[in-house]
């Protein structure tokens, strides 16, 4: 990175002793002096650093990546000339700073990211394993993946006196990552096998390299999960290696361990990758609610509260048909579903099998008590009316149905849409409006306004 550094700052910088001072009320920074003279340099090396890292981090968060190019010049320069005073070594904010610079540069490329790379391995043992790391990562953002493997082999490698506790995790994660590249070759191999079958043709080197490919991948994969941690692709790419081969048990069993684990942090994740095991295994419904329930008490948001919401209502238990009420209300509590036609259709039918059992109708006041005073607003308004009714006429008609039996027939929303759809002489805005009018009462005992008018 010296060399394009350079360059910038030549292009660019104007020198130190005639650079003029900023005038009082500018958008700029002010001019920023360095030290000339190695006295001078001594005595304000500190201020002058500080100073040239707030223009760098004031750059950058503008997005000017030359000027924030031409500034680590200088910043570098400082330290060059005062290294042998300064011992903190600043060798991984360089790094950082640098990378970032390089990754958004209009001018910068592979070439100088590889030798800006390279130096900055050599300034320190204890980063040489993050820097590999991050070195891959950017090889395999720009599609280089079988350089990417060749860092991480070269780092698998790497041997620097004791290995501490912090080094033995960088290095788990240098050979996790490899893993997943050598997961990658598996898929390829694999996917190139299943088309030769397709044609009937037979080729042993790839089956034989896809077997290579698992046995390494597989080592690698268990022995990161077994880390307390967020580890949600490796997790995946591990199960489909062990499903391919036909080892479910050990499957539920990694799964089972990443979702349970009390030492691992709390990952909705975790049990979504589990449910989606269970089902395409044809476990039973416990099994699957067993798992969502957990889903749902840590994302009450989540899309598959759809489905969780759909088998609660086929349980014969009272129980878990209460929850079922209790799972589509919380999920609509969310911006993301005001206009999600599913979770409405699950509540106004749910909704309206309560009202005509005639059972069950505290359910629906426990959930409302709650909401009563925001709802409104935030679902049934009359502008919100307009707009549904113009852009999703089935959204509409299932809103409409649960604000009529929540707010009563004089509700805006439900005026609004029942309106237009029986004006457009539409058969079923027809049969809402008949039914919402015929049970009305049910909106008095549910508001609390007359409980006596409804009996149990």
């Amino acid at each position: 990175m010296d060399s394009f550094l350079e360059e910038e700052a030549a292009a660019t910088a104007v020198p130190a002793k005639r650079r003029p001072a900023a005038q009082p009320g500018s958008a700029l920074l002010p001019a920023l002096h360095l030290p000339a003279s190695s006295s001078e340099q001594h005595l304000n090396f500190r201020s002058s650093k500080e100073a040239c890292l707030s223009y760098i981090q004031d750059a950058m968060l503008q997005k000017q990546w030359k000027r924030a190019a031409e500034f680590l010049t200088f910043y570098v320069e400082a330290l060059e000339k005062d290294y042998s005073r300064e011992h903190t070594g600043p060798s991984e904010m360089i790094w950082r700073i640098g990378t970032e610079i390089l990754c958004h540069h209009s001018r910068s490329s592979m070439k100088e990211f590889n030798s800006f790379i390279e130096q900055m391995k050599t300034l320190g043992v204890k980063r040489y394993l993050k820097v590999c790391l991050e070195h891959a990562f950017r090889l395999l953002c720009n599609g280089l993946i079988d350089e990417a493997y060749q860092i991480l082999s070269v780092a698998e490698s790497w041997r620097f006196g004791e290995q501490t506790a912090i080094q033995d995790k960088e290095m788990r994660l240098i050979q996790a990552y490899k893993g997943l590249l050598d997961y990658y070759s598996w898929s390829k191999q694999k996917n190139i096998l299943l088309e030769n079958e397709q044609d009937g043709s037979e080729d042993l080197s790839v089956e034989q390299e896809m077997h290579s490919c698992f046995r390494k991948a597989a080592v690698s994969l268990k022995e990161i999960i077994k880390m307390p941690g967020v580890w949600d692709q490796f997790v995946k790419c591990y199960v489909d290696l062990l499903e391919f081969y036909g080892d479910h048990n050990e499957a539920r069993q990694v799964l089972n361990e990443y979702a349970y684990n009390s030492k691992f942090p709390a990952n909705p994740n975790a049990h979504v990758y589990l449910y989606q095991f269970l089902k395409r295994h044809g476990e039973p419904r416990k099994s699957l609610i067993s798992a969502l329930k957990i889903l749902h008490d840590i994302v009450p948001s989540h899309e598959l509260m759809i489905d969780f919401n759909a088998m609660l209502q086929k349980s014969k238990k009272r129980k878990k048909r209460r929850l079922g009420l209790e799972v589509i209300f919380a999920a609509l509590d969310y911006a993301g579903w005001k206009e999600n036609v599913k979770a409405w259709n699950c509540l106004a039918r749910q909704v309206k099998q309560i009202v005509i059992s005639g059972k069950h109708l505290d359910w629906i006041k426990e959930e409302w008590n709650s909401r009563k005073d925001w709802w409104p607003a935030f679902h049934f308004s009359h502008y919100l009316a307009k707009r549904n009714w113009q852009e999703n006429e089935s959204l509409s008609c299932e809103k409409a149905l649960v604000a009529g039996i929540l707010l009563g027939k004089d509700c805006k929303y439900f005026k609004y849409v029942s309106h237009q759809g029986c004006k457009a002489r539409v058969k079923r805005f027809r049969i809402l409006k008949k039914f919402v009018n015929k049970h009305n009462p049910v909106y008095l005992r549910i508001s609390g306004l007359s409980d006596s008018s409804v009996q149990p």
